[in-house]
């Protein structure tokens, strides 16, 4: 149970936010639960859907290393609920739990990984625990394996996924089960 409770999807009179949440809800990352948290604030709820979902459905970055990012910050931040959650995109495009687990884990040892999602992954972690070993140099090493615009994708994927789980990881959402 969380801190501040859900709106009842019944008493969300703005149609576009119930398909926002509907439509996060259908992707399993975020959940109805936290769009209906959100919904208590309609025009924020709105904007935080909107962009949450564009960033993590949408672009040009696989999409599975994307969502082992994001479970990948969510446990670094402790929180329960986004570590919990698992895109059913990612799921249908082959990511396994033993994916999550490396990716969460030993990644640069891991076989799942080829240097350019290792790379990727290195970005969220450095971003997450010492955000100062992101420097020229690392963005070099990130255009090594992908183009500006993906490089930018991978940090404003990184910057909107960490800022939302410290933002809400006080709720107490608790892990989905």
């Amino acid at each position: 149970m969380s801190f501040i409770q859900p709106v009842p999807m019944d008493q969300i009179a703005d149609a576009d936010l119930r398909d926002l949440i509907e439509r996060c809800d259908a992707a399993g990352v975020p959940d109805a639960r936290f769009g209906q948290i959100l919904a208590h604030k309609p025009v924020q709820a709105k904007a935080a859907l909107d962009v949450i979902l564009h960033s993590h459905q949408e672009g040009d970055v696989d999409h599975r290393l994307k969502e082992i990012i994001r479970i990948q910050l969510a446990r670094f931040a402790e929180d329960a609920y986004f570590a919990s959650l698992r895109s059913k995109k990612a799921v249908a495009l082959g990511m396994t739990e033993e994916m999550v687990e490396a990716g969460c884990g030993d990644y640069e040892d891991s076989a799942f990984f080829n240097e350019a999602e290792k790379c990727a992954l290195r970005f969220a972690e450095q971003m997450f625990l010492d955000a100062s070993k992101v420097d020229k140099a690392f963005y070099d090493e990130m255009k090594e394996h992908y183009s500006e615009a993906q490089v930018m994708e991978i940090g404003s994927f990184i910057a909107i996924h960490y800022g939302v789980i410290k933002a809400t990881r006080p709720l107490a959402l608790g892990a989905v089960s």
